[in-house]
């Protein structure tokens, strides 16, 4: 038999907060009738470090875990801080999932809290390294060396300055899924059958995905797309898209003037026509970037977590809605 320990599902039904709900919030009415979890039987206590993470650990999970997040709803994920009550409180987990290389806090306070069954999203499928644009090359010498300077300003976003938004990419994130399942099954051995059930049926999901971005992205008008930051590397390489950002992987870094102007040409030569924005950053620059060239606007979200500004209830409704953007801002036949 597995010991887990015992967590009352009351205690972690208030809304998400910026650090993990502390274990001891439950009530002592909650503790004395063994709580939620019935008959004297516990969930697994999960801690997810940002929205993509929680994703698969509730839908992997089930009815058998209970989940918190370390990163609040509306909160940018890249700059996440932890108080040192909320990294302690780390040690009261019994499985963590996070994505090394995301939010340096979150990774140092994980190694702190020494939970065995500790996972690391980017140890479950191959990062690679993306720049300000990916599919082909575009601009001059002076950019190669500003795009160069810029990964090296960005080297903590993962190993080596890889790309750690892998969940933009529905067979990546399978992948991911996949190994979240099969760490579970090893965590929890009681629920093992019904990590493997669940972790089935995400695939499934994430293939049927990943087919209706195949077929809707095949025949375009235009392989460019323009947006904030580089979150969507994966995405573009998988579809046979490029693109190009405005600041690069970090969301809060500024584009240069030359960067701006270079931008331009590419939109007038690739015949851009939008210019995407996301959810948790401003979208100050994007609309000036798109008034200077007479541009559009729209959303593409990179789901680093889910508000009421959100166009989808979850990951797979919020990477439909990316598609339709795509289709329309690229001429989709």
């Amino acid at each position: 038999m597995n010991v887990r320990r015992l967590i009352p599902t009351a205690a972690l039904a208030g809304s998400v907060t910026l650090g993990l709900v502390a274990l001891s919030a439950c009530s002592p009415s909650d503790a004395a009738d063994g709580g939620a979890g019935g008959k004297g039987g516990g969930k697994l206590a999960v801690v997810a470090s940002f929205y993509p993470m929680q994703y698969l650990a509730e839908e992997i999970g089930g009815t058998h875990v209970d989940v918190s997040t370390l990163t609040k709803p509306g909160v940018e994920p890249h700059e996440l801080e932890l108080g040192t009550r909320q990294a302690a409180q780390l040690g009261e987990a019994d499985y963590i999932l996070y994505l090394k290389g995301l939010q340096p806090a979150v990774d140092e306070a994980i190694t702190a809290a020494g939970v065995p069954d500790t996972v690391d999203a980017a140890s479950l499928t191959t990062l690679e390294k993306h720049g300000s644009e990916v599919g082909h090359a575009h601009g001059d010498e002076e950019h190669a060396g500003e795009e160069h300077a810029e990964e090296e300003d960005h080297a903590h976003e993962g190993e080596a300055g890889t790309d750690p938004h892998i969940w933009l990419d529905p067979v990546k994130y399978a992948e991911v899924a996949k190994g979240v399942g099969a760490s579970l099954e090893k965590a929890d051995p009681d629920n093992a059958a019904a990590y493997r059930k669940n972790t089935t049926a995400l695939v499934e999901r994430l293939t049927t995905l990943d087919t209706a971005f195949k077929q809707g992205l095949a025949d375009t008008d235009t392989k460019t797309f323009i947006t904030t930051h580089s979150a969507f590397g994966y995405l573009a390489e998988r579809y046979g898209l490029t693109q190009e950002s405005i600041s690069g992987i970090s969301p809060e870094s500024e584009p240069s003037p030359a960067r701006i102007k270079e931008l331009r040409s590419i939109a007038a030569e690739d015949k851009v026509g939008t210019v995407f924005f996301e959810t948790l950053v401003s979208d100050r620059t994007a609309k000036t970037v798109a008034a200077d060239s007479g541009l559009r606007t729209d959303v593409l979200d990179p789901l680093e977590g889910i508000t009421e500004k959100s166009k989808g209830a979850d990951y797979v409704e919020v990477m439909k809605s990316n598609l339709a953007a795509l289709e329309k801002a690229l001429g989709a036949k």
